[in-house]
């Protein structure tokens, strides 16, 4: 009997630490996207846009 609640738990544990992983993800990607709006860009194809614009100013400073 033992075997089995150990097994049980591990496979708990497994799936708690892949769900904290999968809200770890979500909090990334929802802080991505809020600063995506604060920054006003959709794609990311206009985030490397601002970035080498960017780099170019600076480049020119």
């Amino acid at each position: 009997m033992k075997g089995k609640h150990q097994k049980q738990a591990i496979e708990h544990n497994e799936f708690d630490e892949h769900e904290y992983e999968d809200m770890e993800l979500l909090e990334r990607l929802e802080t991505l996207r809020e600063d995506m709006e604060e920054l006003g860009v959709s794609t990311l194809d206009e985030v490397i846009k601002r970035i080498a614009d960017l780099h170019r100013q600076l480049d020119t400073r």
